[in-house]
This record gives C-alpha cells, sequence and structure tokens, in this order.
C-alpha cells in the first residue's frame, strides 16, 4: 500500500488519508481520522527535527535501538467503521492505531501492508472512481469528486440508522 492523498478539510468532513495497493486489483483504501492522526501523517512527510523530534520519530528511534526493528506495519482488521493496525517487529507484533502506523511507515520507510479482509470490506476499486478512458486530468478530478461526496458510513452499511 501507499499513501496517495491525505485530504484535511475545513469544513465538518472528517480528515481522510486514501491508500492504493501497490500490487494486486488496485484498490483504494479511505481512512477517516482525527485531525492529529493526519496531522502526523502529514509531518511524516516532512524533513524530521533532529533536535525536537515529534512521537513517531521518538518511536522511530526506540525501534532503531531495539533488538528487532519496526520492519512493516499491517493493517489487519476493519469493524464499525474502524481500523485496526500493527506493527512488525521480527517475530513480535504491536498494535497501534491506523493513523500511527502509517506515520510511522511513511518517516522509516517500510512497508505499508494491508490484510485482505479489510481491502475485500473496505476499499473501492479504482475503476469505479476513475473511469477508463478519460484524460488523466478528468480522472482526478472525478477521483477528488468521489472523496467528497463519500463518507465513512459508505463503508460501513449504516445508511438510514440514527
Amino acid at each position: 500500500m501507499k499513501v496517495v492523498e491525505i485530504r484535511v478539510s475545513t469544513g465538518d468532513a472528517p480528515p481522510l488519508v486514501v491508500l492504493a495497493e501497490v500490487d494486486g486489483a488496485g484498490r483504494l483504501l479511505p481512512v477517516w481520522m482525527s485531525h492529529g492522526g493526519a496531522s502526523a501523517i502529514f509531518s511524516a512527510t516532512e524533513e524530521p527535527d533532529d533536535e525536537r523530534p515529534n512521537i513517531h520519530d521518538l518511536a522511530w528511534r526506540l525501534a532503531e535501538a531495539a533488538t528487532d526493528p519496526v520492519e512493516a506495519v499491517r493493517i489487519t482488521s476493519y469493524s464499525d467503521g474502524q481500523f485496526f493496525a500493527e506493527l512488525v517487529l521480527g517475530e513480535r507484533t504491536l498494535p497501534s492505531r491506523v493513523s500511527d502506523a502509517i506515520a510511522l511507515a511513511l518517516r522509516i520507510g517500510c512497508p505499508i501492508q494491508c490484510a485482505d479482509v479489510v481491502l475485500d470490506e473496505a476499499s473501492v476499486s479504482a475503476v469505479d472512481a476513475i473511469s477508463p478512458g478519460e484524460p488523466a486530468e478528468d480522472e482526478v478530478e472525478r477521483f477528488r469528486e468521489f472523496l467528497d461526496t463519500v463518507t465513512p458510513e459508505d463503508f460501513t452499511g449504516d445508511e438510514g440508522k440514527p
């Protein structure tokens, strides 16, 4: 998986990070999260401050000092609109919030993996979001419009529930 978009709205919509399948069917995984989580992911794309590391840089330094460094982050499950992740450290795994796992992966350059069951349940097909044969700019604009209109409830099956 790779991060293809970090979207923070000034309105009431929660921040959205879109992951794209690198190998496979090219599915897109929209992950809604807190503003703090999105901010952490965005800051992980910038140059770190060695004198005042953020929490993800500090976690990276701690992991490097450990006997088993972080080899990958894995999105393991999805339930009721909530994603769950873990850090893979050799033979061990540690539970993590998805936003923290993604930010750490971006900072240290390790792979972001996603369980097929999560992709089957929560992803959207790039083909559904973008029509083939359109010029690239039109495809990107249609995908952005799709992101503007899709909600977390579109993936939970809770339409119409209070």
